[in-house]
């Protein structure tokens, strides 16, 4: 069943935007990022929310406070957050360590938790009213590294909603650090998992060498580049929409399957289902359009030794899948399982290496396909960050694709309060 919130709009009331720095001195120092972090796909601001009920056990706390102070105690230990990114020698982006802090905003809405329903599913409206993009804020270099505003509901209840440049960190990088943040915000000295930079462990290697076929990039240079492919759908005729399937639905996607293909994860087969579904709106009248199928792949776990886990760099891969309009209406849903699982498992050490490798040889020449992406948010952490109020009532994007000048179409997986269905947004 397809949800939509409550269409309503309101006001909100917001104080000037503050820097804030580390509640201590740090090292002023420059700091490199990796290769993969230089993936162009990577180069842009994520937004990201979270929705907390009121808790008798705050009555009288300030969450804008609490978390202020927390973020400046935070700082301390992830103090790169608070320096600037910069371009150094052959356009390698650097994170230049100069503690002016990361931007706040303090903010009051006059609306209730229960306006936005129960239970809150996005898209979360008036966004642009609970993140205020700061002019000025929002380019890559320059700029600060995260932006925050909590807004303060009139039911005790508040949003905190942040971003973050992406090329610093990935999903998994920026929860630990707001795990830290509720760390410091409920009393500790320290986080429980201290930060890792060691950004060369995911560098190009000496000599360089491609072994991967690397679908999600094209090579530009400029005298000539390539048309967008894989962009079906024009960005304004696509809205925003959550579907949740209960265990009924999830059980009924599984039987469309063959036995020849299990056993197979609800996430591969639910992926087959939304992407021929996304092929079929398209309604392209060129059968032989070339599709580009991209998932978000963590490989923290396919390293041998592992990477620390206090990194907080991007160790995510965007393999690619491609096939045509006509290939993947006319076939069975097996064959866009298949599809998908290629993308999926392609990833391992050596396609992470090869990689960067690719970005070190082609820094700067670079370019996205624009592919129909899919990205899987449950198990990211977000439930986790506890600013002293408890866990949130909702986490995760406030949209489903608030990244379309970069992507194509994108479709998420959000956390949800019930643990028997899937929320697909």
């Amino acid at each position: 069943m397809a949800t939509l919130n409550a269409s309503f709009e309101f006001t909100v009331q917001r104080c000037e935007p503050e820097l804030v720095a580390p509640a201590k001195p740090t090292p002023r120092e420059i700091k490199q990022l990796s290769d993969i972090d230089h993936q162009i796909s990577l180069q842009y601001h994520a937004p990201f929310v979270q929705i907390f009920a009121h808790s008798p056990s705050m009555q009288g706390a300030d969450p804008a406070k609490v978390i202020r102070e927390a973020l400046a105690q935070a700082l301390v230990f992830y103090y790169p957050f608070a320096g600037r990114m910069r371009e150094g020698p052959d356009k390698k982006l650097i994170v230049d360590c100069t503690g002016e802090g990361v931007l706040f905003i303090e903010a009051e809405a006059d609306v209730t938790l229960e306006q936005f329903g129960d239970p809150i599913k996005p898209p979360i409206p008036c966004f642009d009213e609970l993140l205020h993009n700061v002019p000025g804020s929002d380019g890559m270099l320059n700029s600060p590294l995260l932006l925050f505003q909590v807004t303060r509901l009139k039911c005790g209840g508040f949003i905190v909603a942040n971003r973050f440049n992406h090329a610093i960190c990935d999903g998994i990088g920026i929860v630990n650090f707001l795990i830290c943040v509720g760390e410091m915000a409920r009393g500790a000295n320290a986080p429980s998992i201290l930060p890792v930079w060691q950004r060369e462990v995911l560098n190009a290697r000496d000599p360089p060498c491609i072994t991967y076929t690397h679908k999600e990039y094209v090579v530009v240079d400029e005298d000539h580049v390539p048309d967008a492919k894989g962009k079906a759908l024009e960005s304004e005729s696509l809205v925003h929409r959550s579907f949740y399937l209960g265990a009924e639905e999830l059980s009924n996607v599984g039987r469309l399957f063959p036995s020849h293909l299990q056993p197979s994860t609800k996430f591969e087969m639910l992926t087959a289902c939304i992407w021929k579904c996304y092929a079929i709106a398209s309604e392209s009248p060129n059968p032989n359009e070339e599709l580009f199928f991209q998932v978000t792949v963590n490989a923290r776990t396919k390293f041998n030794p592992p990477i620390p886990k206090g990194y907080y760099g991007n160790v995510v891969a965007m393999p690619v899948s491609t096939t045509t309009v006509g290939n993947l209406c006319s076939n069975s849903l097996g064959y866009a399982l298949e599809l998908v699982r290629k993308a999926k498992f392609e990833v391992n050490e050596e396609y992470m290496k090869s990689l960067a490798d690719l970005i070190a040889i082609k820094r700067g020449q670079l370019k996205s396909v624009q592919p129909y992406e899919l990205t899987d948010l449950r198990h990211i952490g977000y439930d986790q960050v506890d600013y002293g109020w408890g866990e949130a009532v909702y986490s995760g994007t406030p949209n489903a694709w608030p990244y379309d000048n970069i992507l194509g179409a994108a479709t998420y997986y959000v956390p949800f309060k019930t643990k028997k269905g899937r929320l697909v947004l």
